[in-house]
This record gives structure tokens, C-alpha cells and sequence, in this order.
């Protein structure tokens, strides 16, 4: 066992001190009472080693989770960060996904990959918001593996077609499912663009708002490539939606077997009404 203070690889190859409240944190916040969630981390520390990768020791909660009797929902709600990440390869389902959150931030997407004419070129715009009587041009930047940022080249890159296609839009957003760099930050606080990302802002950021109000995205129930494409095309990306109907009609809509779809169901009702 690694002693009370060591260093961790993060997946971006920078070595930092293992810090325990992170584990204890997101138990809490994926459910997890403050008595479990030490339980956990206790667990956890025991089978940890100076020098690890800070993903083995996220494959360690989950298994000392696994563990436990009766958290399977804490088991899927702990894995929100990589169950995003599994809307991949491609970015399109991460749109599709971010278009059902915006209503939780106020938003009301009125468009999805819509093609736009600027100044100077034609641009596909991901998602058009609207707030009240303002539109807001909103792209959606996704990484699929982990240690990579959303950085200042995609800030440059989203306020320049901005501003090609004024006075079309009152103001620009950005969404995306990793950290953002601090140039990034300082960028659009300038241009006055806004970002909301994994852990920015404080208050406001994209695991905040899915943790507070069950916006877990589909992807948090394993779903094979072929279902995440059938829900995508479905727009049913966010887990809850599979309760607003009865399985046959869901398994009429997707094609999906009525079993398989009856255990989703299963699982989406542990993941929300467990805690």
C-alpha cells in the first residue's frame, strides 16, 4: 500500500498527489452517503501503490463498489465522466445529447447541425440556442479519450466564425465534455464566449448540472455502438427518457428487443430513485 502522500499519473502524463476528497466527493455527489463513500475510499487506498495511473485508480472505486452490496446505481452513476466519453468516435451523439441539456441551462435548441451563411464562408453550425429573444451560436467540442483539454485553438476557432456571421447571433457557447485550459478561460472571458465543461464553471459545470437534475446520458447503461446510434437517431440521449414510455413502444420506436429494453428500464429506475 502506497503511504499517506504519493503521486499519481493523470492519462495527460503529469504526476500529482493523490488526492483522496476527489473519491470521496463524487461518491457523494453520484449518491453515496458520507459514511459509505469513506467506507469506499478505505477500501480503495488499501489496494493503491505509489506510481499508479489515476485511471487504475478509478477502476479500483468501481470494483470496491462493486463490492458492496446493494450500489450497483452508485456503480453506474460513478462512471458519468467515461459513459459520456463512450458517445464516440464521432461527436454526433454528444451533440445530440447537449441539445436535451440545454433546456437546463435556459436554453431551447431551435437547431441541429444547421448550415449558415457568413461574411466569408458557409458554416455548419452544431446546435442554434435560444434564450428568450437572443440566439446563440453553440458548438460542441468532443474528446473521446482521456488527458486531452478543449484549448485556446478551439476558442480562436468558435468566436471567428462568431464573428463571420453577424449580427445572425447575440452571443457564442461552448460546450464540451473535458476540462478546458486556462488560456481557453481567458480567452473567452474577453471575448465574452462562454464555455460550460467538465469542472467549469464552479457552479454551473456540465457534471453539476447532469448530477442535479438525473441528466445522466444513456450511454451510462452499456449500450452496444448499434443502440447508442438507435437512441441518437431517436434523440433519446439522456438515460430518464427511457421511462416516459412503456417498453413495447420504445422496442416498437427503436427496434430493440422489448427484454432488453425492460432491463434498461430496470437499471434507470435503480440509478434514480436509489439515493
Amino acid at each position: 500500500m502506497a503511504p499517506k502522500k504519493f503521486l499519481i499519473y493523470k492519462a495527460d502524463g503529469r504526476r500529482v498527489q493523490f488526492n483522496e476528497n476527489k473519491i470521496l466527493s463524487t461518491c457523494i455527489r453520484a449518491g453515496a452517503s458520507k459514511k459509505t463513500a469513506k467506507r469506499i475510499l478505505k477500501k480503495v487506498k488499501s489496494k493503491i501503490y505509489r506510481n499508479t495511473t489515476s485511471y487504475d485508480v478509478y477502476k479500483k472505486v468501481l470494483n470496491v463498489i462493486s463490492q458492496e452490496k446493494d450500489l450497483k446505481a452508485l456503480h453506474q452513476r460513478y462512471q458519468l465522466k467515461n459513459a459520456i466519453m463512450r458517445m464516440g468516435p464521432a461527436g454526433f451523439a454528444f451533440e445530440n445529447y447537449v441539445a436535451s441539456l440545454l433546456e437546463y441551462y435556459d436554453f431551447q435548441a431551435t437547431g441541429i447541425r444547421s448550415k449558415i451563411k457568413g461574411k466569408c464562408a458557409t458554416h455548419e453550425i452544431d446546435i442554434i440556442g435560444m434564450k428568450g429573444d437572443s440566439k446563440f451560436l453553440i458548438e460542441c467540442k468532443y474528446h473521446s479519450k482521456h488527458g486531452v483539454y478543449t484549448g485556446l485553438k478551439e476558442s480562436l476557432y468558435t468566436h471567428a466564425r462568431f464573428l463571420d456571421m453577424q449580427p445572425r447571433f447575440s452571443g457564442e457557447i461552448i460546450f464540451c465534455n473535458t476540462k478546458v485550459s486556462n488560456h481557453a478561460k481567458k480567452y473567452a472571458k474577453c471575448t465574452r464566449q462562454q464555455i460550460f465543461s467538465w469542472r467549469y464553471p464552479a457552479k454551473n459545470s456540465l457534471e453539476k448540472i447532469i448530477e442535479k437534475y438525473n441528466l445522466y446520458p444513456i450511454t451510462i447503461l452499456n449500450l452496444s455502438q448499434n443502440e447508442l446510434r438507435i437512441f441518437s437517431e431517436s434523440n433519446m440521449m439522456i438515460a430518464k427518457d427511457l421511462l416516459r414510455y412503456d417498453d413495447t413502444k420504445i422496442a416498437r420506436m427503436t427496434g430493440i428487443s422489448k427484454k432488453r429494453i425492460k432491463n434498461m428500464q430496470r437499471l434507470v429506475e435503480q440509478i434514480f430513485y436509489s439515493k
